[in-house]
């Protein structure tokens, strides 16, 4: 591995993670710059990112005890030399985690696909993205319905889950959890879809 290989880093800290399947699993966050969708409620300065090489990235992520590493973003599918990274830390036997806008295919050696297909680009994910994850995770931007059972057909997931659309400190909790009730609520149906909060932001931790 070319250890000079340069990469678009918003930050790397070590947390637990704060939703979703994996809710409470100490980890380290390796967030990358830059993203192919523009989300008008996204809450992470991916534009704001510093320049690191390889080595630097793992000289900051050997400082920590956790043994898991979530790769996001931003949009980290889009960053050149990616697989390359992802390679060097499967050497060092770490569990490897991404959370994905599902846009674009997933590196080789990553043990847990989170992906998180946005509603305001549904006409992209018809034609575009993967059809298999471990995790959907849905932020809620208006009515989910039919973008939930078109994401249902298309993906195949071990676990659905919508989030509240956090806006100026606000999530909208209520209504998520109402079009929860009308998605379990259908008939004949085998999908469960389950409540994921950003429990991190609850508890005031990163």
């Amino acid at each position: 591995m070319n250890l000079e290989t340069k990469y678009r880093i918003v930050e790397i800290f070590e947390s637990m993670q704060g939703e979703g399947y994996n809710t409470g699993m100490l980890a380290i966050f390796l967030r990358f710059g830059k993203c192919n969708l523009a989300c008008a409620w996204c809450d992470t300065p991916y534009q704001k990112f510093s320049i690191l090489t390889a080595r630097d990235i793992l000289q900051k992520i050997t400082q920590y005890q956790a043994k898991n590493i979530i790769i996001t973003g931003g949009e980290p599918t889009i960053q050149p030399d990616i697989q390359t990274l992802i390679t060097e830390l499967k050497q060092l036997h770490y569990y490897l985690a991404i959370e994905t806008n599902g846009l674009k295919p997933i590196p080789k050696g990553i043990d847990y696909i989170a992906t998180s297909p946005k509603k305001a680009y549904q006409a992209i994910y018809h034609t575009k993205g993967i059809t298999e994850a471990d995790e959907v995770r849905l932020v809620v931007d208006g009515d989910m319905f039919e973008f939930c059972q078109m994401i249902e057909s298309k993906i195949q997931a071990k676990n659905y889950y919508l989030s509240p659309c956090e806006i100026n400190g606000q999530m909208n909790i209520q209504e998520t959890m109402q079009q929860l009730g009308k998605l379990n609520s259908r008939t004949n149906n085998p999908i469960h879809w389950n409540l994921s909060l950003q429990t991190h932001k609850l508890i005031g931790i990163r």
